[in-house]
């Protein structure tokens, strides 16, 4: 071969790597920068696991893809209408089975957009330590269902009204307050069992952990994600599976016959439409954003032993479980985060 055409083979095939270099450098340039020219508005929701995915987020979104990032403080409604009206950029929990109407109003308007799901499997129910019905010395092996209770109440005797157990219900005024009144009628549990409603969300807590920490019986109301359940091991209490029209008859009687568990209720990420269609590389990381009930509780039991910093328990979180929060991101991200934790 000619020395000239050699060269000029050599040349050709120099540029094309190089050009293939440059496009490979832009196309992941295109997917791991901040693709606004403003700080990514976050919704700041007022209650503990809202908190901590939104810390979680703003941190990737600012180490990783380099945006400035703020939050709003309210609650849910407001917010919500602020995602609406684009005040707000995301909001980190956006829960489906009762959604908001506000929410539903905005999903019809066409204003917001679901993105990924923040945890699939946020529950309600009844619970027992685990330690009552699991194990070589455990009181009650057979308890397995709300139905069981009455032959149990005895186990958990109320130091009020020793002839009945007691049953740790939410405080007045919450919506579960009155589920679970109707629920100790429907299940026929009013004779043996009493209905005790704490103060607060707080008194309920630390009722369920001086009783878990002593390992004592106590039978109560509880949710998750929270800290509660990330500090200690529960056993929810079987129901009848969730059936809306069982449901819906038993919150309009004033004396239920019939009763079914809370839903199962899957918690998304919403967003404003107009931000989503103009940060196509954010909208990818919180597409891909997935995280689970038992993290997330794992994560308040962390951040309720840092004093409730949700920044700290974000990065903790980052620390431990890199195999969960990298499969968000594109390699170029995740080591940005990593360099910055």
């Amino acid at each position: 071969m000619p020395a000239s055409r050699s060269a000029r083979l050599v040349a050709l095939a120099a540029a094309a790597f190089a050009a293939s270099t440059l496009a490979g450098t832009a196309a992941r340039a295109a997917d791991d920068s901040c693709d606004i020219d403003r700080p990514v508005m976050f919704a700041g929701l007022d209650y503990q696991s809202a908190a901590f995915h939104t810390a979680l987020a703003k941190f990737i979104v600012k180490t990783g893809y380099g945006c400035e990032v703020d939050d709003l403080p309210g609650s849910t409604i407001p917010l919500i209408n602020g995602v609406a009206r684009g005040d707000v950029d995301v909001i980190m929990e956006i829960w489906t089975a009762n959604p908001a109407q506000a929410w539903v109003d905005a999903e019809k308007a066409g204003t917001v957009v679901a993105l990924g799901t923040t945890f699939p499997d946020a529950v309600e129910g009844w619970f027992v330590p685990t330690y009552l019905v699991e194990g070589a010395e455990a009181p009650a092996p057979t308890l397995k269902k709300a139905e069981d209770l009455p032959q149990f109440a005895p186990l958990f005797t109320d130091p009020e009204e020793p002839s009945k157990g007691r049953f740790y219900n939410c405080p007045a005024g919450w919506q579960c307050e009155v589920v679970n009144s109707k629920k100790l009628v429907a299940y026929g549990l009013e004779d043996s069992y009493t209905n005790f409603r704490p103060g607060t969300g707080a008194s309920l807590q630390a009722a369920v952990d001086s009783a878990y920490l002593r390992k004592k019986p106590i039978l109560f109301y509880y949710w998750a994600p929270t800290a509660l359940m990330g500090k200690h091991e529960f056993v929810q209490l079987e129901e009848p599976a969730f059936n809306r029209e069982i449901w819906d008859a038993m919150m309009a009687a004033e004396v239920p016959d019939a009763a079914t568990a809370y839903p199962v209720s899957k918690v998304i990420i919403g967003a404003n439409k107009a931000f989503s269609e103009s940060a196509p590389n954010l909208t990818a990381f919180f597409n891909a954003y997935s995280t689970t009930s038992a993290l997330t509780s794992k994560a308040l039991a962390d951040m309720e032993d840092n004093g409730g910093d949700a920044d700290v328990a974000a990065q903790t979180f980052l620390k431990a479980n890199e195999d969960v929060w990298t499969k968000w991101v594109p390699a170029s991200v995740a080591e940005k985060v990593k360099a910055a934790l």
